[in-house]
């Protein structure tokens, strides 16, 4: 079980790197990981935080979240050799930071720029090119530096993205209990707990999460540190992603662009709440008030692409069992969950 041994979470508080480093015993010399953009709204203020404390640093910027980008920072790694590697930015960044120190056993420091998913605080990371289109296990970070004022910079679909993701815990977890009572699967009930209470917390205040307020902000990175958590707990993505994370998965194969992760992650949702008989309303309602995407249209995609990814996202992970496993759609049914869920027409 890996578990983040500092998370400094606040307004103004990315100053506090340098005590958090302190604390973990950090010196000699750093590496950061970070996009051009999230360089020059946290990266470059970290790297002269690290400065004044007398650890020599290095950048390397990345754009994309490819194997090709990881095995660029694994080998400024080999060469650089640096007791720590930090990264700055959202989800993308600091996936190829993960699984470029977790291959090269190093530690590793979130630092969020945005928050559209979990990846800021889970074990684990997403790249493209990889030979599987999901999560695969890295390592969660030693500790996790989230400035609010920084992280309100972002475009505010980043966080109605991040909420999307939050709320589709509702539905994960019901496929972790199918899987168990089904299949015999270990279930986590602590881990399981963490992963809800997250969602329904992002429900409750959803009304709080709106431009301009720093609190609404704060419920949501808490939570999302909290789906983290519960991911490092439970040793896999379980807790936090189930039929609604392969039906995103799905959606990504059969259309792009598409919506963002977390975005189709919560349409997702719907359909699978739907599936399992549970209040699929409540998380198509939860979503409208963050003002989230609720149908093929918001979600930028044809209503034939949410048909399409619907009837073949079991196939994506056919050892995880899900709701989407155990009816075995027709495309017929598929369509017709779709229009009965509001999300075609």
């Amino acid at each position: 079980m890996q578990l983040p041994r500092e998370v400094i979470v606040g307004k103004g508080n990315l100053s506090r790197i340098k005590e958090a480093v302190q604390r973990l015993g950090l010196s000699g010399s750093a590496l950061i990981i970070a996009g051009a953009k999230s360089y020059e709204v946290a990266g470059k203020q970290v790297r002269d935080l690290l400065a004044q404390m007398g650890i020599v640093v290095d950048v390397l910027l990345v754009e994309t979240a490819t194997i090709k980008d990881v095995t660029m920072v694994e080998e400024r790694i080999k060469a650089w050799k640096p007791r720590v590697l930090i990264g700055v930015g959202g989800g993308t960044k600091i996936d190829v930071a993960k699984l470029s120190a977790s291959k090269q056993g190093i530690p590793f420091i979130s630092v969020p720029t945005t928050l559209s998913h979990d990846g800021i605080a889970s074990p684990l990371a997403s790249v493209k090119g990889a030979d599987k289109p999901y999560s695969i296990m890295a390592q969660a970070p030693m500790a996790i530096i989230a400035d609010t004022d920084v992280i309100a910079q972002a475009p505010w679909r980043s966080v109605i993205s991040g909420c999307g993701d939050v709320i589709a815990k509702l539905t994960a977890v019901k496929d972790w209990q199918l899987a168990h009572a089904e299949k015999g699967e270990y279930y986590g009930e602590y881990a399981a707990s963490l992963a809800l209470m997250s969602a329904k917390l992002v429900i409750k205040n959803a009304d709080l999460i709106k431009p301009g307020n720093d609190e609404g902000l704060r419920v949501l990175l808490e939570a999302l540190i909290s789906c983290g958590v519960a991911m490092s707990i439970a040793g896999s993505s379980r807790p936090c992603s189930g039929s609604e994370h392969l039906f995103s998965h799905a959606l990504d194969m059969v259309k792009c662009p598409h919506g963002m992760h977390g975005e189709q992650c919560g349409v997702g949702s719907i359909l699978a709440a739907y599936l399992h008989g549970s209040n699929w309303k409540q998380i198509r309602d939860a979503l409208k008030r963050i003002g989230a995407p609720t149908t093929a249209s918001e979600l930028g995609v044809e209503e034939e692409d949410v048909v399409n990814a619907l009837a073949i996202a079991a196939s994506i992970r056919p050892e995880r069992y899900t709701i989407f496993h155990k009816m075995r759609l027709s495309r017929e049914e598929c369509e017709k969950i779709a229009k009965i869920t509001g999300i075609i027409s």
